[in-house]
């Protein structure tokens, strides 16, 4: 893999809360000199289906530009007690990624959707965990999870948290930016800084940079 190009697994559209329609942010990815990229809008029972019919559309055009673009879902505030169906829902619809939402510092996440996300080995990213606990990202490892260290401000707080218990429990580890805006893709420079402020070590950043992303888009069929 071209170490040089970036991967990013965790953004959003206008068909949840961010800016810019589907093509439009693969398009900028394309231009930014990205490899690949995921199209993971919030999602719940109200609109996964529906969710994942319209970005995949435009994913499946990205071949113009040599952008990978997966069309995927990050699951948001789903109760806990049915969040295995609504990963099962995701999958069914046709989510080549799922994300789901983790117990970021920043917003009221019901407690145990980290501990059960973790143990069901559907879900591919646990994304911005807050205060994870050591168990649960060895749950994650566990069941071939990787786990988000992010670029976005305020779920950012607990990164060194994640890396550290990461390293502990040999967690893969993946730095996403969980894109809103256009100005919020960044650079592979940008995220490494992300990644060594974080606590990782050049070796460590290179492999949530670099080898990490590349066993993802092997285990989507994607290589």
């Amino acid at each position: 893999m071209n170490s040089g190009k970036r991967c990013d697994f965790h953004t959003h559209t206008m068909l949840s809360d961010g800016e810019l329609l589907p093509m439009e942010l693969i398009r900028r990815a394309a231009a930014a000199e990205h490899r690949a990229i995921a199209l993971t809008d919030h999602a719940s029972f109200s609109n996964i289906e529906s969710t994942i019919e319209s970005v995949t559309k435009d994913c499946e055009k990205a071949d113009a530009w040599g952008i990978q673009a997966i069309p995927g879902v990050e699951l948001t505030h789903v109760p806990v007690r049915y969040l295995d169906d609504a990963i099962s829902r995701s999958r069914k619809a046709g989510a080549e990624i799922i994300v789901v939402h983790g117990e970021t510092p920043v917003e009221p996440v019901e407690p145990g959707t980290n501990h059960v996300a973790a143990l069901n080995p559907e879900v591919d990213i646990l994304a911005h965990p807050g205060m994870i606990s050591l168990d649960d990202i060895e749950l994650a490892a566990k069941n071939g999870i990787f786990v988000e260290v992010t670029c976005r401000r305020g779920h950012s707080l607990t990164n060194g948290h994640v890396v550290a218990l990461a390293r502990t429990a040999k967690a893969k580890l993946l730095v996403n930016t969980d894109t809103h805006s256009p100005s919020d893709l960044s650079s592979m420079e940008f995220a490494m800084k992300v990644a060594l402020g974080a606590g990782l070590g050049p070796d460590e950043a290179t492999r949530a940079l670099v080898t990490n992303p590349e066993d993802l888009l092997r285990k989507l069929g994607r290589l």
